[in-house]
């Protein structure tokens, strides 16, 4: 029976190099599988799945109108790197392509923002997620880091804000619990 997977952690844990090796471990058994991305996502150009390691792929971007169920893949396995930007609908969509249609689906995200709260995508794929897995990640302190936080360009701590900005090792640090509320 095939599952909705969600994969999530703090900023710079290596989700994207995570989905990436699932993909090619599925095409390495001669299998086909449809790789999305965020559109809103271009800090390495409009439907790039890009590892801070150096991996990088060309893959289909979703957006708020895209239908998961209409497009009808037909493959072994739909990878969703940048899944927090999903929308609720989506995620059920995606539920329901698991559950009904036979296709796993595994999601990779952040499951929250950088002031602490959770993203629409990633609190309905922690909803209805069949199985999630936290990827760990380190905080400067040497603690497990669970939550994001976002600097400006002199590496200070933004509090306030849009809850997208969409960044990298410039805009975010990971953080413990403990680091995040005492900084």
């Amino acid at each position: 029976m095939a599952k909705l997977y969600f994969r999530y952690s703090a900023m710079n844990a290596g989700k994207s190099t995570a989905l990436l090796q699932v993909a090619h471990n599925y095409e390495e058994q001669g299998q086909k599988v449809k790789l999305y991305t965020a559109l809103i996502d271009i800090r390495y150009g409009v439907g790039q799945v890009t590892s801070r390691l150096g991996p990088q792929r060309h893959v289909d971007t979703f957006g708020p109108e895209t239908d998961f169920l209409a497009e009808k893949p037909q493959v072994a396995c739909v990878l969703v790197d940048e899944a927090q930007f999903l929308s609720t609908v989506q995620v059920q969509q995606l539920h329901q392509l698991a559950q009904v249609k036979g296709v796993p689906v595994i999601c990779y995200g952040l499951r929250s923002d950088f002031r602490g709260d959770p993203f629409p995508g990633s609190a309905y794929l922690l909803a209805l997620a069949d199985d999630i897995e936290e990827i760990k990640n380190i905080c400067t302190c040497g603690k497990k880091a669970t939550m994001n936080v976002r600097v400006d360009d002199d590496g200070q701590r933004i509090r306030e804000g849009e809850q997208v900005a969409i960044g990298g090792n410039e805009r975010y640090r990971q953080a413990c619990g403990r680091c995040f509320y005492s900084s």
